[in-house]
């Protein structure tokens, strides 16, 4: 199966580049997605082009007769990855949501921190003090903030619009990192994440990680992705 990987804020297609050969020795294939603005040096990028780069990937996989993809969208990203299914509800064979949730229809897609120039820089890592960032060791934590992608404001300031009922059709396995399955079930059950509240069929796993497994834990992350591909299948 074609597994389509969205990164979070700041992260460009390389932030895939550990889990792609476990994922490929698990019998499939990964495919990092470009996201406009992150990476490419574009400060002019917006909400819709990030949508249409993974929508292309949707597209793609379905044209090369591989089958429906499965779409991984990590942190902010999940919501991209629920636009997708909304977008293309009978092309995505699911949703996995790594270390996030997708907003609902008119939120905004990550109006988190302070835009300066027109873009939104990573703030440090003070905001993730604890659970977030603790596996990462000081290595890391400068490597990550040396390639982070300043995210321009049309992506971080653009509107979610939700179409489709379709989309609650679409399976969801929910990645849990810094947070546990527990707590996930909490939320959703307490009405703090409506979409997946309405979703038909929701899967939590946990993750022994902090928010970015894919550099700390690739091997253990491509693995839950492989039993994601597996169930839907």
């Amino acid at each position: 199966m074609d597994i389509l990987l969205i990164g979070g804020l700041w992260l460009d297609a390389s932030a895939w580049d550990d889990v792609v050969p476990e994922l490929e020795a698990l019998g499939h294939r990964a495919v990092p997605v470009a996201l406009p603005g992150q990476g490419d040096g574009s400060t002019s990028a917006t909400l819709d082009d990030q949508v249409a780069a993974v929508l292309a990937a949707v597209d793609s996989a379905a044209e090369s007769g591989s089958g429906r993809p499965l779409v991984v969208g990590h942190s902010a990203a999940c919501t991209l990855a629920w636009l997708a299914a909304d977008a293309r509800p009978e092309q995505v064979a699911g949703v996995v949501l790594v270390g996030g949730f997708p907003w609902d229809d008119g939120k905004l897609y990550a109006d988190l921190f302070e835009i300066t120039d027109g873009v939104m820089p990573f703030p440090g890592w003070g905001p993730f003090e604890g659970p977030d960032s603790a596996d990462l060791d000081e290595a890391a934590r400068s490597a990550f903030a040396a390639r982070a992608a300043a995210v321009p404001e049309g992506v971080a300031r653009g509107v979610v619009r939700l179409t489709d009922e379709r989309r609650f059709d679409v399976p969801v396995t929910v990645v849990c990192p810094e947070f546990t399955a527990e707590q996930a079930r909490q939320w959703i059950d307490a009405g703090d994440v409506p979409e997946l509240a309405r979703t038909k069929h929701v899967d939590l796993v946990d993750l022994d990680s902090g928010h970015w497994p894919m550099f700390t834990r690739p091997a253990e992350l491509a693995g839950l992705l492989a039993g994601a591909a597996q169930q839907r299948d």
